[in-house]
């Protein structure tokens, strides 16, 4: 066992909490750098469940599998190819991992995992480019700045622009379904613009960062109600850029709010924020924090059901992944906001939750998944109250970010 950890496991026994305390002793500054000393030992346990299981399932099958996604119906791990929207997040959380514990273990499994997506670069079919590559090489690159990395995610932002109707403002979603829309835009295309502002930095094309910027400014213009939530899909004429009709896709209705795209907008908006400067951004993004936050729906334990205004509530399934990306979100807009207190403070609610027994799964168990509770579209009798990779890599997202400000509190302390 290396030091650092040897540190972390010393300090918790004396501490006798998974507090972040502030002092001076390089002891207890690991302690601090670390969330949830017995939460992060159950996830390391977890990851190397999961990674046999997974490499298993990805030698023996005939297909061109990568990543796990969820489970099937029938119990077994529902594993996805590249071209999958999901194929990014299994590398992504060993990705957050190498950066949450500074342990090679998890660098090496991100890179073995990561590898396999680079052809997507090319796959101009799906919006989902950031889901896949960013996730995946982007945050390789920020790590490694590796410039085999770089020279993917460029052309991964090459071909995502070619989605780009300047008529009508957007990159546009998806391509099916063509006899009922003729150019979607859905409020999860907000996640993938991340990558077209780095592009731009990373460039010096500021082409990537206006449309990217265009995009944002489009989507606040048209996809929210007056309450601060927001339609799920907004479709446009694509010669003429006028909004044809807003409805939902995974939602329970058309004017309902669904809860993750509910989240995909906060995160959207504050990494927008980051990225230009621009406080119209800023002020989306506490808006939608406060519609979330003040929600009479929200249960006490602040993890969403599947959708807000779901007809049997209390007895409708929630959605850990929706709360992942709230939390992961909120804390970084903390950052930003004169409610920062407010926003870290729901923050810490939501993680702590999430690492409760009745959502963070036993080393083991889960199929290797880290987090239980999630929904992906329960209209669709899809993915109802079950894993999901992405909720378990927003949640190690957040631990990351919980992490930086207490890092970044305990600077201020003399």
């Amino acid at each position: 066992m290396k030091i650092v950890k040897i540190k972390i496991i010393i300090s918790a026994l004396f501490l006798g909490s998974i507090l972040f305390l502030s002092c001076n002793s390089k002891q207890n500054q690991v302690q601090n750098q670390i969330p949830f000393s017995k939460t992060l030992n159950n996830i390391e346990q977890q990851l190397r469940f999961s990674e046999d299981i997974i490499s298993s399932e990805i030698s023996k099958s005939e297909k061109d599998l990568v990543s796990p996604r969820s489970v099937n119906e029938n119990g077994s791990i529902r594993m996805v190819p590249a071209k999958d929207w999901c194929s990014g997040f299994y590398p992504g959380v060993f990705w957050e991992m190498a950066k949450l514990t500074g342990d090679d273990e998890w660098k090496e499994m991100a890179e073995k995992y990561t590898a396999p997506l680079e052809a997507e670069k090319w796959n101009g079919n799906t919006h989902d480019m950031g889901f896949k590559m960013f996730c995946s090489f982007g945050n390789g690159y920020l790590q490694t700045s590796d410039p085999v990395y770089r020279d993917i995610l460029i052309q991964s932002a090459k071909t995502l622009v070619t989605r780009y109707n300047e008529k009508v403002g957007c990159i546009r979603s998806w391509d099916f379904n063509s006899d009922e829309w003729d150019f979607p835009v859905i409020i999860d295309n907000m996640m993938n613009l991340e990558l077209l502002f780095w592009a731009s930095s990373a460039t010096g094309d500021s082409l990537f960062a206006q449309i990217a910027a265009k995009h944002a400014e489009t989507t606040l213009k048209h996809h929210f109600r007056a309450d601060n939530s927001c339609y799920h899909v907004v479709d446009y004429n694509p010669e003429t850029g006028e909004v044809q009709h807003k409805q939902t896709h995974q939602g329970f209705s058309d004017e309902s709010s669904w809860s993750r795209g509910q989240a995909w907008a906060l995160y959207g908006y504050t990494m927008c924020y980051r990225e230009t400067k621009n406080p119209v951004f800023l002020k989306q993004a506490e808006k939608v924090a406060a519609f979330i936050m003040d929600h009479k729906n929200m249960p006490d334990d602040k993890i969403p059901y599947w959708d807000f205004d779901a007809p049997n509530i209390p007895d409708e399934p929630r959605d850990a992944s929706a709360a992942a990306v709230i939390a992961s979100s909120l804390y970084e807009l903390s950052t930003y906001s004169n409610s920062g207190n407010a926003f870290k403070n729901y923050a810490n609610q939501i993680t702590e939750s999430l690492c409760s027994d009745t959502y963070l799964a036993k080393a083991g168990t889960n199929n290797g998944f880290i987090l239980k509770h999630s929904t992906g579209s329960k209209p669709h009798n899809s993915e109802i109250d079950v894993p999901l990779i992405y909720a378990d890599y927003y949640f190690v997202e957040a631990l990351n970010r919980k992490n930086a400000l207490s890092s970044l509190n305990d600077q201020k302390v003399d």
